[in-house]
């Protein structure tokens, strides 16, 4: 899923002191999970934004909602719903949800609520963890369901560094070193001698460096 973290109470109510009603959007996709943008965090967002204009002698008006996901058209008329009665909607989905509703909706203010960090998974409570970078020419069929893009921190391809130390990250050494990881795994399923395969140089290509990236479906195309 896309994890995301509300952005500091600060910027935010710098955004929207030149406004003086505000919807507060929440999304019940990834960020609820996540607990960054649900209906819990929608109505704490709204009640420190009016407690921070307060202190800098701005009144604002808040009005809160969330929809069923802010990255899908099917969803986004649900905005009609609180039409006339905002200036500028901080949205708390992650920045494809701001994005989406800047495309729908090219009147309508809004800024994003939540700086989105990576696409990830719940190791622990409270805990989320970057897995994958989305890169588009997944290689995890070759590292044992274990991604290097994403969880190396140079996105080596052929095998760790010199700098690993103990089966750490040399640059993070929190981190167990992902090709640590992948050779114990391959070892143990008994693909150990796999490793010695050289990777080609990489095509960066699908990576998105080159812009927005579009994925179509014919069967699901109207």
């Amino acid at each position: 899923m896309i994890i995301a973290k509300r952005k500091p109470m600060d910027e935010i109510v710098d955004m929207v002191k030149d406004f003086n009603r505000v919807l507060v959007l929440g999304c019940r996709g990834c960020v609820s999970v996540c607990s960054a943008g649900g209906e819990r965090e929608v109505e704490i967002l709204a009640s420190l934004l009016r407690l921070g204009c307060q202190k800098v002698g701005k009144k604002l008006e808040t009005i809160t909602g969330t929809l069923v996901r802010q990255c899908d058209r099917e969803y986004i008329d649900g905005l009609d719903e609180w039409d006339g009665q905002y200036d500028a909607i901080v949205s708390m989905a992650c920045g494809v949800g701001v994005n989406f509703i800047a495309n729908l909706r090219t009147m309508t203010r809004v800024y994003p609520g939540v700086n989105t960090t990576c696409m990830g998974g719940s190791m622990e409570q409270g805990q989320w963890t970057e897995q994958c970078a989305g890169c588009g020419d997944c290689v995890l069929h070759l590292t044992g369901g274990l991604c290097p893009v994403a969880r190396c921190a140079k996105s080596l391809m052929n095998g760790p560094c010199g700098g690993s130390v103990g089966g750490r990250c040399e640059i993070h050494a929190e981190v167990p070193c992902i090709w640590q990881s992948i050779h114990d795994r391959l070892s143990m399923l008994g693909r150990k001698e796999e490793l010695s395969n050289i990777a080609p140089i990489r095509d960066w290509r699908t990576a998105g460096h080159g812009g927005p990236r579009t994925s179509w479906r014919d069967d699901l195309t109207i």
